[in-house]
């Protein structure tokens, strides 16, 4: 079986996230590839919240029927309107004995009824409340339930996405990625789709066969990534961009700057000023450094309308 070192992974990842090349593809079309955006900001993905809303609010909760509690939500919600989540909790206000709001809002929007954020929450640099509306409602459908056969062909679709933009990757790594348990099963059942690799470290990889893995001696070109970017938190394994002695990063909420591929710097944007200030994590050639200033020259501008292009580059902070 052919083994993939971290050069060779992380040029897959590039290529996969776009980060290796510039694309023109629609924006749309760039979400779709990546299986959604890294939504650790500013709300968690749906799919892990039900469980860890009842195992948090477990007293507060106790002798509650989540299904006559999300029976009476969509009730209220069936009208359209999106609503807020003291607005749905306080239309409920009668109707039962209830559980402490913040308890009872996050049954609801969290963990009970999918729902869609709207506008104008996520606003381009503006913040404002959350508004939610059934996914259901939003779609214009209703959502497709699980097969009864136990095919599980969302999951089958769930595993060959992830692969798509993430790819090649270990078992583990799709369950980092997406916080679901009872993956096997859907792993198995796309497997004679997939061909299989192993790391340095001896662990399975699964890939789309025909997906990019782009000779590991491929140049990448400096990239500014933002706060939790899937790009380094999609696995389990993130060996394969950030060292491990920079791997509290990639939690921590730091923006990085990806030198020849791999975690070399972190960034922030200078209040006031629009400056992109560069904070190296270990020393950089004359060469990385002009790469590093002229891509950061472009963010500035971007993030500025235009009004800045400047670039500090600190000492190195290792």
């Amino acid at each position: 079986m052919t083994v993939l070192d971290s050069r060779a992974l992380n040029r897959a990842t590039l290529a996969r996230q776009f980060l290796l090349d510039r694309t023109d593809t629609p924006v749309l079309g760039v979400v779709a590839h990546l299986c959604g955006m890294q939504a650790q900001e500013p709300q968690e993905p749906f799919a892990m919240l039900r469980r860890r809303v009842l195992t948090t609010y477990r007293r507060e909760l106790a002798g509650l029927d989540p299904d006559e509690v999300a029976a009476a939500g969509r009730e209220v919600m069936a009208d359209g309107r999106p609503r807020t989540m003291a607005e749905l909790v306080d239309a409920l206000t009668g109707r039962r004995p209830a559980p402490p709001r913040r308890a009872l809002g996050e049954l609801l929007v969290a963990a009970l009824i999918p729902m869609a954020q709207l506008p104008p929450r996520g606003l381009w640099r503006a913040k404002a409340g959350v508004r939610n509306l059934p996914l259901a409602t939003w779609l214009g459908r209703d959502i497709a339930p699980l097969s009864p056969d136990g095919s599980d062909q969302a999951g089958r679709a769930l595993v060959r996405r992830y692969l798509a933009a993430f790819g090649p990757a270990a078992s583990a790594d799709l369950r980092a990625w997406c916080g679901l348990a009872g993956l096997p099963a859907a792993v198995e059942a796309a497997r004679e789709e997939l061909i299989a690799f192993r790391d340095e470290r001896g662990r399975q990889l699964l890939d789309l066969p025909g997906a990019p893995r782009p000779d590991p001696g491929t140049p990448a070109p400096v990239r500014f990534l933002p706060a939790f970017d899937n790009a380094i938190l999609g696995y389990h394994d993130r060996g394969r961009i950030v060292d491990d002695a920079h791997r509290g990063l990639s939690v921590a909420g730091a923006r990085v700057v990806l030198v020849d591929g791999r975690v070399a710097a972190t960034w922030n944007v200078t209040a006031g000023t629009g400056t992109v200030t560069v904070t190296p994590l270990r020393r950089l050639s004359r060469s990385d450094r002009a790469a590093v200033t002229e891509e950061g020259r472009s963010l500035a501008s971007f993030l500025s309308d235009g009004d800045s292009d400047r670039v500090q580059i600190e000492a190195s902070s290792a």
